[in-house]
């Protein structure tokens, strides 16, 4: 079975509908939010196929000295594709803000998130 893990703020109800399609789902956490498994402990027995969230939770405090490329190095290292979820006007910005990590992350709209994901994961 194929697993997505999940970053805090994820909708529930694109949640329900993997699961509903045979996909489970793994809460994540960025270190700073408490929710679910550190995405930087992230290892291949966890079996993440994609990695979902919105582009705030791959953007840490200055003051922590952490880069999103950073944070998302086990996923480069793993080949786990991360989907961050940000509205098309805005995409260029987010590149900007993501500096080398922008080449390791794919941007999704929101409207386009179920069939990218599908994509994805079939």
């Amino acid at each position: 079975m194929k697993t997505v893990g999940y970053l805090e703020g994820t909708d529930s109800l694109f949640l329900t509908r993997l699961t509903v399609n045979g996909i489970d789902t793994l809460p994540l956490g960025n270190g700073a939010d408490n929710h679910g498994k550190y995405i930087g402990l992230l290892t291949k027995s966890d079996n993440i196929s994609l990695v979902i969230g919105y582009l705030h939770k791959v953007i840490p405090i200055d003051e922590r000295g952490i880069a999103p490329k950073d944070m998302l190095y086990t996923c480069k290292l793993h080949k786990i594709q991360v989907m961050l979820i940000v509205p098309a006007e805005i995409q260029k910005d987010a590149k900007r803000i993501l500096k080398e990590a922008a080449e390791d992350v794919m941007l999704v709209d929101p409207k386009n998130l179920w069939d990218e994901t599908m994509k994805v994961m079939r």
